[in-house]
């Protein structure tokens, strides 16, 4: 009897024990997911309409506006949902780049022939750009002897990530990956910061070739350089890179850049310019059959989401 009464009572503590320790799993569990959904850079997917409705309440002019700009993503375009984008000065850049690396893009023609990691070096040493040393990292705002090893470590870290989740076929697999990735800011950083020197880069090589009338370049080299304010490569890095991430985002010519070096065509619905031409824009305007599509929308040409489409 003695000995029944023990095993009854070891048995009921261990099913009290079990008990506690799967409710105290499934709360640690509840924890990180909170914790991982709280740091993603680009949250899941919601309703198209129900974010409308919650975002533009009211019945002024705007409010109106917008909502009947969604409504037309709904009925006409057949957008369904989107996935919001962190609102900083890297949205447009992160809601590009998160398209490219789940819809597992590959990279651009010309990176496969070059070896990005050499960037850095190639413009520092063979094409004199000492300046680049004055190179600012965003809202690090950094600049000085070491920009050039800061510089390579953010082009390593495209690669690899890049590399990496474009070889993985599996759509979940990348999606889990690319939601591990953008929720963790200093890694998101070194993707943003490389893709702004890669733009750096490219303005570079472009104003060789104007100076030196090699070979003719896109017309988006010709408006960049026509403002004052990125008269040459240096301007433009001193008064548009530099600040990116920071204090301001890219705008309307920086965004036709993207798409070129990226190879990618981003279509953009621009909600704030509904019923009007500019309601639809294609970045660059003049693109190639082969290269990929990727589409957002913006409500004011500063903050970027991510449209889904349904059939």
């Amino acid at each position: 009897m003695l000995s029944m009464s023990f095993l009854t009572a070891f048995f009921w503590y261990c099913r009290r024990l079990y008990s506690f320790l799967a409710q105290l799993l499934k709360r640690w569990s509840n924890y990180l997911q909170r914790q991982l959904i709280r740091n993603l850079s680009v949250l899941p997917e919601v309703d198209l309409l129900g974010y409308s409705a919650r975002e533009w309440k009211g019945e002024t002019k705007q409010a109106k506006q917008m909502r009947e700009a969604y409504e037309e993503l709904f009925r006409s375009f057949h957008i369904r949902y989107l996935r919001q984008v962190r609102r900083d000065n890297y949205s447009v850049v992160r809601a590009v780049l998160f398209q490219i690396f789940s819809q597992g893009i590959p990279f651009p023609s010309w990176m496969k022939e070059r070896d990005i990691l050499k960037l850095p070096e190639k413009l520092l040493y063979s094409q004199g750009c000492n300046w680049i040393q004055q190179y600012s990292f965003g809202p690090e705002r950094y600049t000085g002897p070491n920009a050039f090893g800061k510089l390579r470590k953010c082009m390593e870290a495209l690669k690899t990530n890049w590399a990496e989740i474009s070889a993985t076929r599996d759509h979940e697999e990348r999606g889990s990956m690319c939601n591990t990735l953008f929720s963790d800011e200093s890694k998101e950083y070194k993707l943003y910061e490389a893709i702004k020197f890669i733009m750096l880069y490219e303005v570079v090589e472009a104003y060789e070739q104007i100076k030196s009338r090699d070979e003719p370049v896109h017309n988006l080299f010709s408006l960049l350089f026509a403002r004052d304010s990125s008269s040459d490569p240096l301007s433009f890095m001193m008064n548009h890179l530099n600040s990116i991430g920071d204090s301001i985002c890219l705008d309307q010519v920086e965004l036709f850049l993207l798409g070129y070096l990226l190879e990618v065509k981003i279509r953009v619905y621009r909600l704030h310019t509904f019923n009007t031409e500019e309601f639809q824009v294609n970045y660059p305007d003049e693109y190639r059959r082969e290269w990929n599509e990727i589409s957002l929308l913006t409500e004011d040409d500063r903050y970027y989401h991510i449209p889904l489409f349904r059939t």
